[in-house]
C-alpha cells in the first residue's frame, strides 16, 4: 500500500455535455496532476463533487484512475457521508476496489455530538479495518468542527491515520495522527508543525511549483520554500474567488485542460469571476495561455 504523503491533490471531476462523468478526460487530468508532481490524488472530495456523484460513479472513478495512473500513485476515495451506514458500506467497497485511503468528513447536517461522532468513526473504521482512514475536519462545509482533543482521541481507532485539516485556526500537531493541510495556504504551515504533506487545489494549476515547496522543504531549504510559498499566495486566493470547485475548473478551461462543466447546483464562474482569477494569477507569474 502507497505512503500517504507530500502533494495530494484533491481532483476535480470532469463532466461530458450530457452531464455523466467524462472517463477519459477525467483519466487524462489524472495523469497530468501526477505528471507535475502529485504524489497522490483524492477521488470523489469536495473538488470532485462528491455530493452529485453516485456511489457506482465514485467506485468507477477509483479503478479508471488506477488503470491509468497505474499502482505507485496514492489514490484516497471520498466516502463519508452524514448517514454512518452509507458511509461504513461505501468505504468497504473502496478498500475492495483497491483505494489506499478513504476520506471520511465529519457528519454534516445532522450535527451529531462528539460521542456520535466517535461512534461514526468507530464504526466506518470497523467496516473495512484493514483499510487506512483520514479524517477530513471542514466546519466551513459541515458545521461541525472536530477540536483538536477530539481528534486525538480518534487516533485510537487503529485504522484511523490522519487528518486532512481545513480549519486553519485549529492547524495544530494531533496526538497519533498524521496532519495533512486542508487548504492550500495551510501547505507551508503545516510542513512546518511536522505535518505530512496536504491535501491540495492550487496544485491543478500551479503543480511544479507546490512540490518544489515540499522538495524544498523536505531538502532543508526552508527559507527557499517559504519565498516560493509566498508567490503563491494569489493563487491561492483565486482558487477560492468563485468558489471551490468553480475555481479550479475556470482555471481548467482557460488552460486548455477540460471543460468547466458542473452538476447543478454548481455552476461555472461568470466573466467577471474569470477575469479577477486571471489577474490574481498574473500577480504570481501563472498565464493560463
Amino acid at each position: 500500500m502507497n505512503q500517504i504523503q507530500g502533494v495530494i491533490t484533491a481532483m476535480a471531476t470532469v463532466f461530458a455535455e450530457d452531464g455523466t462523468v467524462d472517463l477519459p478526460q477525467t483519466r487524462a487530468l489524472a495523469a497530468r496532476l501526477v505528471e507535475q508532481g502529485s504524489h497522490g490524488l483524492v477521488l470523489a472530495g469536495t473538488t470532485g463533487e462528491s455530493p452529485t456523484l453516485e456511489d457506482d460513479e465514485k467506485l468507477r472513478l477509483l479503478t479508471e484512475v488506477r488503470a491509468e495512473v497505474g499502482g505507485g500513485t496514492t489514490l484516497i476515495l471520498g466516502t463519508g457521508s452524514n448517514d454512518t451506514r452509507h458511509s461504513v458500506e461505501l468505504t468497504k467497497a473502496a478498500a475492495e476496489a483497491g483505494a489506499d485511503a478513504g476520506l471520511v468528513v465529519t457528519p454534516y447536517y445532522n450535527r451529531p455530538s462528539e460521542r456520535g461522532i466517535r461512534a461514526h468513526f468507530e464504526a466506518v473504521a470497523a467496516g473495512a479495518p484493514d483499510l487506512p482512514l483520514v479524517i477530513y475536519n471542514i466546519p466551513a462545509r459541515v458545521v461541525v468542527n472536530i477540536p483538536v482533543a477530539l481528534l486525538a482521541e480518534l487516533a485510537e481507532i487503529p485504522n484511523v491515520v490522519a487528518v486532512k485539516q481545513a480549519n486553519d485556526d485549529d492547524l495544530a500537531p494531533v496526538p497519533g495522527l498524521d496532519l495533512f493541510a486542508g487548504n492550500d495556504v495551510g501547505f507551508l504551515p503545516t510542513l512546518k508543525l511536522g505535518g505530512r504533506g496536504g491535501i491540495l487545489v492550487a496544485s491543478h494549476v500551479v503543480g511544479p511549483e507546490m512540490r518544489k515547496i515540499w522538495d524544498l522543504w523536505r531538502d532543508g531549504r526552508e527559507d527557499e520554500a517559504a519565498e516560493l510559498d509566498s508567490r503563491l499566495q494569489p493563487v491561492y486566493e483565486a482558487m477560492g474567488l468563485a468558489g471551490n470547485p468553480t475555481s479550479v475548473k475556470a482555471c481548467l478551461e482557460m488552460a486548455g485542460v477540460c471543460s468547466a462543466r458542473m452538476r447543478l447546483p454548481m455552476v461555472e464562474a461568470t466573466e467577471d469571476e474569470k477575469s479577477r482569477i486571471r489577474q490574481l494569477l498574473g500577480q504570481a507569474g501563472v498565464n493560463l495561455g
